[in-house]
């Protein structure tokens, strides 16, 4: 159970980097309501997670999911540029977590 919450608290890190961003400093309003329920939610499962995986690997899972995503949804939504480096570098990512996932 603690792995299914670590990877949706994963997502939702994407989803409140994704908001703080698009908040224009806090200064939107439904921007920085999602980002202060995604932070809470994703800070409360990674707390969860933590409580049977050992903190170093809980966290580097959360953060290379959060990263992973909020890249590629970047570059979906083309704010940020898309190349075969980036794509391969997210997989690298990617493939990380799952090795630290399989070694556990």
């Amino acid at each position: 159970m603690a792995w299914v919450v670590l990877v949706l608290s994963g997502i939702l890190e994407a989803v409140w980097a994704t908001a703080l961003g698009r908040s224009e400093g806090l200064h939107r309003l439904v921007p920085s309501i999602v980002f202060v329920v995604a932070l809470a939610a994703s800070m409360g499962g990674l707390g969860y997670a933590m409580r049977t995986l050992p903190v170093g690997t809980a966290y580097a899972v959360w953060v290379g999911i959060g990263a992973s995503l909020t890249v590629c949804w970047a570059m979906v939504t083309g704010t940020e540029p898309v190349s075969l480096v980036r794509l391969l570098l997210v997989l690298g990512i990617v493939g990380c977590v799952v090795g630290l996932k399989l070694v556990h």
